[in-house]
């Protein structure tokens, strides 16, 4: 259930590869929180929002080429660290690709910030919702009892993740 913001600068993309892009970066997403990004429940509460930043400045002058960020948001547990890493090269990849030689090929120019949003702290539909009832629903097997065990699981693990780090 991936929220992600992406950043493109007006004109840096052809529409069409700009259109692929989205989709790609959606199915990276997908496949990454471990759901089939063919499957149309995890598709439809996948949200992409693109933002046209009206300049992108490095060290306070025009940059030469474009830069893009992307956001992608996730629920507390759904991203270890060997899955944002593959987020972050797949997405800078994605991009480099859309680009069709029209920029140097510079990973450089792409950065990926991938954001767990706590447990109790994801909202839609007017309410929280925590982890296991979003396992559920995109589990489609309805067992509440196998995505609690597995949302505990997953946030534990998540949380001991971070306690190890500097």
């Amino acid at each position: 259930m991936p929220m992600l913001d992406v950043y493109v600068p007006d004109g840096a993309l052809r529409p069409d590869a700009e259109a692929a892009l989205m989709e790609r970066i959606t199915e990276i997403l997908i496949r990454h929180e471990g759901f089939d990004p063919a499957d149309p429940v995890a598709r439809s509460v996948s949200w992409l929002f693109l933002h046209r930043p009206a300049a992108v400045f490095v060290g306070g002058k025009p940059a030469d080429a474009p830069r893009y960020k992307v956001v992608p948001s996730v629920p507390e547990g759904q991203l270890d660290e060997r899955k944002r890493a593959g987020v972050i090269a797949e997405v800078t990849e994605a991009i480099l690709d859309a680009e069709d030689g029209a920029w140097p090929r510079d990973p450089g120019r792409v950065w990926v910030f991938p954001t767990q949003i706590p447990e109790g702290h994801w909202g839609g539909w007017g309410r929280i919702r925590p982890l296991a009832a979003i396992l559920a629903r995109l589990g489609g097997d309805g067992d509440s009892g196998r995505a609690r065990a597995l949302a505990r699981e997953r946030i534990a693990a998540s949380r001991a993740e971070r306690a190890l780090l500097p």
